[in-house]
Parts: structure tokens; C-alpha cells; sequence
């Protein structure tokens, strides 16, 4: 394969792809991404062989639908959302399965207080009653949560990601925060054990 293929941006890559449908050329946007897709899946799941299927059942998943990549974000952008995506889904699919915790790096999670204005409540939360309580909330509220203050992105690559307006992006921020406060606080207050 050519030197120069490894020097294409993200986003030319997926074009060249889309329109070879060059299997090799996928095999790079492979190697570039498949870390991170595996660490999102394993935050979901839990489990390393779990989390190794899942990666692969996002590449498969991946190849059949990178042509729905418009480009009208980054391309790391829109396969974190398609990586959650799947995750959620998955999730919801096979809710016999507890997700036991999610793995998330501290200084993430304290992303979340240091991002909100006002928000005393997320300010306050420890963060490792913070993963706990992720793990209770639905994981569509989980996943906009993780975009916005694990993957940092703004309101506006949620919103092209998802298809979603910017508007829309900012209520279900609002309400999966509430929700995460809610459920913090329930626990707090009952001093139940989480």
C-alpha cells in the first residue's frame, strides 16, 4: 500500500473508501480508530472479550455505513456518535446483562463539574459515586453525557453527529443531567450504598 495513504486526513480516507470499497484502505481507518472505538465499547460493557466483540461489530457495521458520513463534522465526531450508538443499543438490547461499572477516568468525570455553570449538585458528587450512578441512568442520557464531558466535544459536533438540532442537543443535555443529579441525590439521601 502506498506511504501516502497513511498521510490522507480522516475524512479523505472515508471518501477514498466510499468510493473504492477497497477493503485494504478500511484496514488503515482500522488501525487508526480501533483503540478508541474498543475503549468506548469496553466503558459500556465491562468485559474485554465483550468489549473486543462489540469493536468488531462496529467496524462490520462501520463498513456497510460509512457512505451515510456526509462530512459535515470531523470524522472522529461521527464515529464516536456511531460507536455509542451501538453501544446504547446493545445495552438496551440485552438488558439481562447488568453492565456492572463504567470505566471512566476520573479527571473525565470531574469535567462534568467543571464544565456546568451553576450545576452545585455535579460540583459536588465524588466521582466514584459519579460512575456508579452513570451506570443507573437510561444509556441514551449516559452516551450525550460521555460525548459532551469524556470526549469534550462541543454542542454543536453532538448536533451534527446525532442529527439532532442544537436546541434538541441542549434539553437532553439538561435533562440527563438532571436525571444524573436525581438519581446522585436520591442515593445520597437514602444513604443507600451504591
Amino acid at each position: 500500500m502506498p506511504e501516502a495513504v497513511h498521510t490522507l486526513t480522516d475524512e479523505a480516507l472515508v471518501e477514498a473508501i466510499i468510493k473504492t470499497n477497497d477493503t485494504l484502505l478500511f484496514e488503515v481507518l482500522y488501525d487508526r480508530f480501533s483503540n478508541l472505538v474498543y475503549n468506548k465499547c469496553y466503558g459500556f460493557a465491562k468485559d474485554e472479550d465483550e468489549a473486543k466483540d462489540l469493536t468488531q461489530d462496529v467496524f462490520l457495521k462501520l463498513f456497510v455505513k460509512l457512505a451515510s458520513f456526509k462530512g459535515r463534522s470531523k470524522f472522529s465526531t461521527w464515529l464516536y456518535a456511531f460507536t455509542y450508538n451501538h453501544c446504547v443499543n446493545y445495552v438496551t438490547r440485552d438488558t439481562a446483562k447488568k453492565i456492572e461499572k463504567q470505566s471512566i477516568d476520573s479527571e473525565y468525570l470531574e469535567n462534568i463539574g467543571e464544565d456546568v455553570d451553576n450545576d452545585k449538585e455535579l460540583v459536588s458528587m465524588q466521582v466514584e459515586k459519579l460512575k456508579q450512578v452513570l451506570e443507573l441512568i437510561a444509556p441514551e442520557e449516559k452516551m450525550i453525557l460521555l460525548l459532551k464531558y469524556q470526549d469534550q466535544l462541543s454542542i454543536k459536533e453532538i448536533a451534527t453527529a446525532m442529527d439532532l438540532g442544537e436546541s434538541a442537543v441542549k434539553m437532553r443535555l439538561k435533562r440527563s443531567k438532571d436525571k444524573l443529579v436525581e438519581t446522585y441525590s436520591k442515593y445520597v439521601k437514602d444513604g443507600q450504598p451504591i
